[in-house]
């Protein structure tokens, strides 16, 4: 019913730059909160940022001053870029939207793409 397509990751060494997209699509009506989350090996799936319908925002404090959360209402996108990545940065990254289907009146659904690899070398 809805879908989230991650795109971007990859590899990379210390210091240098990715770009993570992630397209809702579906029977949307509406999209409250839209995240990146991410799970490295062995640990717990964490926040890292998350952007508001109205344009606020939270980050993780580990990523503060290097990631930007940013979205396009008109095509339901979240884009999380990050700079001066660190080998720590390295999980794999999870988009998430808080949905309204059509037809859903006042309900939501909780949606989370498939995820994608980040691998940053020292």
């Amino acid at each position: 019913q809805v879908q989230l397509v991650e795109s971007g990751g990859g590899l990379v060494q210390a210091g240098g730059s990715l770009r993570l997209s992630c397209a809702a699509s579906g029977s949307i009506f509406s999209i409250n909160t839209m995240a990146w989350y991410r799970q490295a090996p062995g640990k717990q799936r964490e926040l890292v940022a998350a952007v508001t319908s109205g344009g606020s925002t939270n980050y993780a404090d580990s990523v503060k001053g290097r990631f930007t959360v940013s979205r396009d209402n008109a095509k339901n996108t979240v884009y999380l870029q990050m700079n001066s990545l660190k080998p720590e940065d390295t999980a794999v990254y999870y988009c998430n939207a808080v949905v309204v289907p059509t037809g859903w009146g006042l309900r939501t659904l909780d949606a989370w793409g498939q995820g994608t690899l980040v691998t940053v070398s020292s």
